[in-house]
Parts: structure tokens; C-alpha cells; sequence
């Protein structure tokens, strides 16, 4: 069958039919972790398991965006069956990330009802470890983000599941499922117990090096239960206010530590802590957009200037090609794409800036072919074809893209 490439390439089109993953390519992997796992013992064993959860749930969403039905019957489950086994291993009982993975792949399936019971053993389960267990934290953050997603406005959200699962998150105690009312007095008591713990994270100055790392994923995790219980007990301001007051802090701590070289101050993986409370920050602001009426400026302004300091996040990318395409003026996104080209040696602004003009000229042509008898078209077509070439003429002469199978076969494949 000639070459075949392991894995999906889901930016290439063939025909009507989206490249998926070949049969071939799935075996070979299948095959690595199948022989990794009879390796691998204790700690590394289950983070081999976390890895290939995380890879059926890649699948999965995959069968979701190509709305193939069939596929992703049985794609679930193969999935879940493999996630079962891993939770029967004695290692594996009481891992909150492999829990965490397997509600959610329920949750993906569609079983929101099976996914709440394997969140709410979960949490059952965990102990009372409150905000000072990561894994707590990361667990009731997820849960608590999808079941606001299920939300059709911001009213009465005071009242909901997400803000139960976040105020018994700071109680300490074990865990108990949402009944269908949460008092208010606990709230008041919830929000000021995330103020204190947010300001002792911010503060506080690790000890060792592992610290460092707990401390910034936890810190992220903090930052996000504490950002949306206030998104949803007193409103988008005040969320929004958390992200900006984490990140300047997080900022201050990193140019202390680049002065102090010498010193171990503040945290350690500071871009990454910032990097990832950035990306809840503006995820928050496009669900808010989808559910009410909100200005576009904030959620433009906030993805600029975090696309200026990371310029190869690809899920920052996607957002801010995704805002573009409701603005008819390209100019300019076509002049940041330009200004980050030039600043970085990263790539994703070249394959991003290609794939937002070839959105572009999918739209022209509708727009052109649509059956509505005279169009006085107001962009010429030629214009964009021109400017893609370029776009991949520049990408493919740069020191990355020269080197990037990618990026030749999405010139080769627009060319034909």
C-alpha cells in the first residue's frame, strides 16, 4: 500500500473524506503500549495508562468533529472498555487522573448521567484533601467546567451542580452529590476561603524543585475553580478579575526570578502557570460570548497579547482564528500574523495564518458558486490564491518550515 503515515493528519482533506487514522498506523501504536505496559511497573505503569486513556480520547473526538456515528459507537467502546481494566488494576484504584479521564470520556460518549456517578464516586473516594490535593482540584475543576457548559444562561446559575461541586471543593469534608440546592451561607464561605488560598499560593516561595511543580499546577487549578465560581455567583467581571490580579502576579514573580537568577524565587514554571491560566482566561470569554451578549474586544486583546508571548499554543491559535472569521475586515489579522512571523522561529503562526486565508477562500467561493442568481463579487478570488502561495512560499523558506512534511504537503496538496 505504499507509505502510510501513523497517526491522522487532520489538516489535510482528501476528496470528501477527512485523512482519519490508518489501520496500519493504529496497529503500530496499539502494539507500543500493549509491549510498554507488560514493561513498565508502579508509577510509570499508570502513567503509561493515563497516556493511552488520553489517546482513545483523542480518537474519540475525532469520530465527534467528523459527526461519524457508527465510528464512534464503536470506538466508545473500546474505549471504555480499556478504561475499566485500567481501573480494576490495585495501582490504579485510587488514581483520580485515570477517574478523572474515564468520566470524561462518558461525558464525550454522550452518558452524562454515568459520567456525574464516575465524577461523583470519584470525589467520594478522594478523601478530604480540599484545596491542597492537585489532583482534587484538576478533578472537581473539569467536572465543574462541563457541567457549565450544559448551562443555557448565566441566571440562577448560583443554584447549579458546577457551583455545588466547587463549594464542597473548599469544605474540607467528604464529598456529598448535589441534591438540587446549595445554601447561600456556604457560598459566602466558599468564596472566602479561595482568597486566602489563591493569596497563599501567590505568595508563598517553594521549597525544592518538585514543589515548584506541584505548586504551579495547583496553582493553575486553583486560579480556574476559584475564576469560575465567581463567573457564576456574581458574574464575568469579577472572573476576569481573578486571571488578570493571577496573571500580573505571576508576571512580577517571573521578572523577580530572571533578576535574581541566583535565587529560587517565586515559581518555577512560571510561562507555563501563565500559559495555562491565560488559556482559561480566554475560554472562559468565548463560552461567556456564546451564552450572552458580551464586546469581542477583551477576548481579542486578551488572545493578542498572549499569542505575542506564546506563539506556538495551537488551541490560542484556533481561538483567535475562530473570532477572526466573524470580522469581515482581514487586514487585520493579516498584519499580527505578520508582526508574530517575524518575531518568532516558530511555525504554528505560518500554519495558522495559511489556514485562516483558506477559510477565507472556502467562504469566497460559496459565497460565488451559491445559486442565487447575479453576485457582484466584491472579492476577487485570484487575489487570495496569490496570497496563500506567498504565505507558503515565505513558511517553506523559513529555517522550521523547510524542515516540515506538514507544511509541504499542505502547499503540494493546494497546488493540485
Amino acid at each position: 500500500s505504499g507509505f502510510n503515515s501513523i497517526g491522522h493528519m487532520d489538516t489535510m482533506l482528501r476528496g470528501r473524506h477527512q485523512i482519519g487514522h490508518y489501520k496500519e498506523g493504529e496497529e503500530f501504536i496499539q502494539n507500543v503500549f500493549h509491549v510498554l505496559s507488560q514493561i513498565f511497573t508502579g508509577k510509570e505503569k499508570s502513567n503509561l495508562a493515563i497516556c493511552w486513556l488520553q489517546y482513545e480520547i483523542s480518537k474519540v473526538i475525532q469520530c465527534l468533529q467528523a459527526k461519524k456515528k457508527k465510528k464512534l459507537k464503536a470506538q466508545g467502546r473500546k474505549s471504555k472498555k480499556l478504561a475499566k481494566n485500567f481501573l480494576k488494576a490495585p495501582d490504579n484504584r485510587n488514581n483520580l487522573c485515570l477517574w478523572k479521564l474515564y468520566a470524561y470520556l462518558e461525558w464525550l460518549l454522550g452518558n452524562t448521567d454515568d459520567a456525574r456517578k464516575v465524577f461523583d464516586t470519584a470525589l467520594c473516594t478522594a478523601g478530604t484533601g480540599g484545596l491542597k490535593s492537585a489532583q482534587l482540584c484538576s478533578l472537581s475543576l473539569l467536572y465543574a467546567q462541563l457541567e457549565v457548559e450544559l448551562l443555557e444562561s448565566i441566571e440562577g446559575a448560583v443554584m447549579s451542580r458546577a457551583v455545588h461541586i466547587l463549594t464542597k471543593l473548599t469544605e474540607n469534608g467528604p464529598y456529598v452529590p448535589y441534591s438540587g440546592q446549595v445554601l447561600s451561607v456556604n457560598v459566602l464561605k466558599a468564596r472566602k476561603t479561595y482568597e486566602h488560598a489563591v493569596q497563599d499560593y501567590l505568595s508563598k516561595t517553594p521549597v525544592s524543585d518538585q514543589d515548584q511543580v506541584n505548586d504551579t499546577d495547583q496553582l493553575v487549578n486553583l486560579v480556574g475553580c476559584y475564576a469560575l465560581f465567581q463567573y457564576l455567583t456574581v458574574g464575568i467581571d469579577a472572573a476576569v478579575l481573578i486571571y488578570t490580579q493571577a496573571s500580573e502576579k505571576l508576571e512580577a514573580s517571573g521578572s523577580q526570578k530572571c533578576e535574581n537568577t541566583g535565587e529560587n524565587f517565586g515559581i518555577l514554571n512560571f510561562p507555563t502557570a501563565l500559559e495555562a491560566v491565560t488559556l482559561l482566561h480566554t475560554n472562559l470569554l468565548r463560552f461567556h460570548m456564546k451564552i450572552s451578549v458580551y464586546p469581542l474586544n477583551p477576548l481579542r486583546e486578551a488572545l493578542t497579547e498572549a499569542l505575542k508571548r506564546y506563539p506556538s499554543n495551537q488551541s490560542l491559535w484556533r481561538s483567535y482564528i475562530h473570532i477572526q472569521r466573524k470580522s469581515h475586515s482581514a487586514s487585520k489579522a493579516r498584519r499580527f500574523f505578520d508582526s508574530v512571523t517575524r518575531s518568532t522561529n516558530s511555525l504554528e503562526p505560518w500554519l495558522f495564518a495559511i489556514q485562516a486565508e483558506q477559510m477565507r477562500k472556502k467562504l469566497t467561493e460559496k459565497v460565488q458558486r451559491a445559486d442565487v442568481g447575479e453576485i457582484h463579487c466584491t472579492i476577487p478570488e485570484t487575489g487570495l490564491t496569490n496570497r496563500i502561495v506567498a504565505l507558503f512560499e515565505h513558511a517553506v523558506q523559513s529555517e522550521n518550515g523547510t524542515h516540515c512534511p506538514l507544511l509541504w504537503r499542505m502547499y503540494l496538496n493546494f497546488m493540485v
